[in-house]
């Protein structure tokens, strides 16, 4: 696993770039404090959504670019887009930092990254904030995804633009190019919110910033995820962290993770879909920053 960095140190400031077999891995450095390594969801959406400045004054927040997504390189073969893969450059970022241990944030299938990395590699993880995720995708999950979408108009019966979200959302499994992807996901966005109309004009700007990349978006992993199982396995402090209105990885699910952790701490946060972070900031920092007093 080659590894050349174009920075002096790897927790510097800014931008930096180094090589995972030849494969090129970006990430992002910021603030000051315990080193807290950000992996963002999709898969295939640009790191930049998770930014969380009010993180930087308590971690060192270090923000991966996955592969596949932004600067960093793209992977010769599409199937090679699995979840295992993402644990295997994560790691491969947690060994250029040369921190004996980190704090890992992931969000949504970030998320699953998190999780498949704190059972692979027990000795390097501090702690766990696992963010709008779930431990088990598959039928049941999309089910109850989707009968979630499809209820959501009934939500804002005063916005007639709801009624086009499911539409929309549907249009994201046929996109085959970034931009026609990136169009529908961004027209979906509401449904990940609790409030997107309420709070349009605060929302707006995030929303159109939202970029994926169509190729690790559409891959499919063949191997089932579910760590239920194995969720006890993790004796590091986690807290479970959920938007009361996430459509996609709602209560349910952060339920069954803080349910099957050693020690979890769950947080609900009562005005929130999917963005937490963005909807309600203060009480979402402070649910991170309980991870350094455990």
């Amino acid at each position: 696993m080659g590894s050349t960095s174009h920075d002096v140190s790897a927790l510097a400031p800014g931008a930096h770039t180094f090589t995972v077999d030849g494969v090129r891995q970006v990430y992002h450095v910021a603030g000051a404090g315990p080193v807290c390594v950000a992996h963002s969801g999709g898969p295939g959406i640009e790191w930049a959504y998770l930014r969380t400045p009010s993180l930087e004054a308590h971690f060192t927040m270090v923000y991966v670019e996955p592969v596949g997504t932004g600067a960093s390189g793209q992977l010769d073969n599409p199937e090679d887009y699995r979840l295992d893969t993402y644990v295997r450059f994560l790691h491969a970022v947690v060994e250029h930092l040369g921190e004996p241990r980190v704090y890992l944030l992931g969000h949504s299938h970030g998320g699953f990254v998190a999780q498949r990395y704190a059972l692979t590699h027990p000795d390097r993880v501090a702690g766990l904030a696992l963010y709008d995720t779930s431990p088990v995708t598959g039928g049941e999950f999309w089910a109850e995804a989707m009968g979630s979408l499809a209820a959501y108009p009934q939500r804002h019966p005063d916005r007639p633009e709801a009624a086009a979200v499911p539409a929309a959302f549907a249009q994201i499994g046929g996109a085959t190019d970034d931009e026609s992807l990136g169009a529908a996901l961004r027209a979906a966005l509401p449904v990940y919110f609790a409030d997107f109309w309420g709070r349009q004009d605060e929302f707006a700007p995030f929303q159109a910033a939202v970029r994926i990349w169509s190729t690790p978006a559409g891959a499919q992993d063949p191997t089932p995820f579910d760590v239920r199982a194995n969720l006890g396995e993790i004796t590091v402090p986690v807290v479970v962290i959920v938007g009361a209105y996430d459509f996609i990885c709602g209560p349910r699910w952060a339920e069954q993770l803080h349910a099957g952790l050693a020690d979890s701490r769950l947080v609900t946060l009562e005005h929130s879909g999917h963005f937490g972070h963005i909807e309600q900031p203060v009480e979402f920092t402070d649910a991170v920053v309980e991870l350094l007093k455990r």
